[in-house]
């Protein structure tokens, strides 16, 4: 499938910054250079164009590389705790939620980990089964996977952000681990063959993807009949304000982008997935909860 692209492009910020420039036109043709850049198919300034996909992209891929480089020189992954509603100081995002789930991964990989649940504790893995997670990070949910899956299994890490694709592949290195695979690709272009894998997991990265429908017929499209789709994501309240939702930062931060409960069953209903499960675990947000979500693709009759 074709990667997304929105019909109206934006020009990026600091398309004509003095790095841009030396590609683009010379300094003294700036202005004209620019004026021109989004009418036309060139380098340097043009180079510098987003969509509003991309832009997105972009925005969530600068975190989630700044996460990984501070994992990579910490050993771990000082995120924001989230919204206790229990003021107790208890996580509601990152490794702390593992418990003895995260024994089954490298330490490294596990505090490195930025989702809000353990899609792994309710996918119900089996020997020898492929497994697809979706925004893979560090491979906290992957190494997990791997190990449920046995050596006749095969665990599959899609990430976007070619530091956490690093910071995986060294993790698996290191602990030598042989049945994995960390792909770069968009969740919205899943670079898998049709009906290839018999689990997809993902762990707080759905909500992040621009076309979150466009993620879940993708989803859809790799898992062979029969196959489960369980994952933990951010879903939004119905009443949550449009200020919220507007937000950026929140974005990333896995709540403005979440689909409400109604929105995500819709999605997955119309992507073909049947026994649809959505039940929250813990809440994330004064306008968000996090929840594991579960669905089937329904095996031929």
């Amino acid at each position: 499938m074709a990667e997304l692209r929105t019909t109206e492009p934006t020009q990026a910020l600091g398309c004509c910054g003095t790095e841009a420039q030396a590609t683009c036109c010379e300094p003294a043709e700036k202005e004209d250079c620019c004026a021109t850049a989004t009418e036309s198919s060139g380098c340097g300034c043009d180079a510098g164009q987003l969509t509003e996909v991309d832009d997105l992209r972009e925005t969530v891929r600068a975190k989630y590389a700044a996460a990984a480089r501070q994992a990579a020189d910490a050993g771990g992954w000082c995120c924001e705790a989230g919204f206790d509603p229990g003021d107790t100081g208890a996580q509601t995002f990152g490794a702390t939620l593992y418990g003895h789930e995260g024994e089954q991964a490298p330490q490294e990989a596990v505090n490195a980990s930025l989702g809000c649940g353990v899609p792994t504790a309710v996918a119900d893995l089996h020997e020898g089964e492929t497994v697809l997670d979706l925004g893979s990070g560090a491979g906290a949910d992957v190494f997990i996977s791997a190990r449920r899956v046995g050596p006749s299994g095969k665990a599959i890490g899609l990430d976007m952000t070619d530091e956490m694709l690093e910071l995986a592949r060294a993790n698996a290195a290191a602990a030598g681990v042989a049945n994995v695979e960390f792909l770069k690709g968009y969740l919205e272009d899943i670079p898998l063959p049709d009906a290839s894998v018999d689990v997809v997991i993902s762990n707080c990265v759905i909500n992040l993807a621009a076309d979150k429908r466009e993620v879940l017929a993708e989803a859809a499209r790799v898992l062979r009949p029969g196959g489960r789709f369980a994952v933990s994501d951010v879903i939004a309240d119905p009443d949550m304000d449009e200020q919220t939702r507007a937000d950026m930062a929140a974005w990333t931060g896995c709540i403005a982008g979440a689909l409400t409960e109604t929105e995500f069953r819709s999605a997955l209903k119309n992507a073909g997935l049947g026994e649809i499960e959505i039940t929250e675990t813990h809440r994330v947000h004064e306008h968000a909860g996090s929840a594991i979500i579960r669905a089937r693709k329904p095996a031929p009759q």
